[in-house]
């Protein structure tokens, strides 16, 4: 008892209580923010140095789903583009992820595209699976974080599961490697209906650096409907609670 005493005394509470404002360091990346007098030519700079092809070269927007917040474009340009601490950025849309010039405010969960059984089904208990379908494991080791004694996403009834039998949705990082691309539907097919899907990464959501990769096989994504899109490289625990959160309206 002593021993745990002195733990607690000297690395102090850990335990997450609020995780819908729980202060991160400002170093984190979080949603990025562009000038709205940004320049044609601006915007063709970030694009062309844009490893992830995240920035639109016309507007100089920044895709979520493709970005891999290096942050290269607020280093080149750092009067136009800044990544603020604000890891609420999950979304229900897929083109919600786009951040244009001038958008300042915070990225909410449009509630109008969330399925009415998701919430009516799974507020107080959801079950998930988690597949990495060619992950490099970072990702899968902030899903793990979750579920650890800060985050605790356990006390919201949600707990990931070793069967897609057992299963409300699966939860997918990788950008879908040709050899999991089977492996990945045959999960599906296993889950019971409705059917949840979730994508949470870079590589997930738009495939990433690896996009144009010929082991690359994103059939199942674009055959399925995506109920909620967490980007992030990898995605921050709080950024997969909070658009949990959101989705399923708690």
């Amino acid at each position: 008892m002593l021993k745990e005493l002195k733990v607690l005394a000297d690395h102090g509470k850990q335990f997450i209580g609020d995780l819908r404002s729980q202060p991160v360091s400002e170093r984190f990346r979080g949603r990025p923010e562009i000038s709205d007098d940004i320049t044609r030519g601006q915007a063709e700079v970030a694009a062309t140095m844009c490893p992830a092809g995240a920035i639109d070269r016309n507007s100089g927007s920044i895709d979520l789903g493709r970005c891999v917040f290096c942050k290269e474009c607020a280093l080149m340009l750092p009067g136009v583009y800044r990544f603020t601490n604000d890891y609420r950025i999950a979304a229900a849309k897929r083109e919600d992820l786009v951040i244009s010039p001038g958008q300042s405010g915070p990225l909410r969960l449009d509630d109008q595209a969330v399925r009415r059984e998701i919430r009516s089904l799974f507020r107080k208990s959801m079950k998930l699976r988690q597949v990495s379908a060619g992950g490099d494991n970072s990702c899968e080791m902030e899903l793990g974080a979750s579920g650890n004694v800060n985050f605790d996403l356990g006390r919201y009834g949600i707990e990931f599961v070793a069967s897609p039998r057992h299963t409300d949705g699966i939860v997918i990082t990788g950008p879908v490697s040709e050899n999991m691309s089977e492996a990945l539907e045959i999960c599906y097919e296993a889950t019971p209906d409705p059917k949840v899907i979730i994508l949470v990464g870079t590589d997930a959501i738009s495939g990433g650096l690896f996009a144009d990769s010929p082991a690359v096989k994103r059939d199942f994504i674009e055959r399925h409907h995506i109920d909620l899109y967490v980007p992030g490289n990898p995605a921050h625990p709080l950024t997969f609670i909070n658009g949990l959160m959101d989705m399923l309206g708690i």
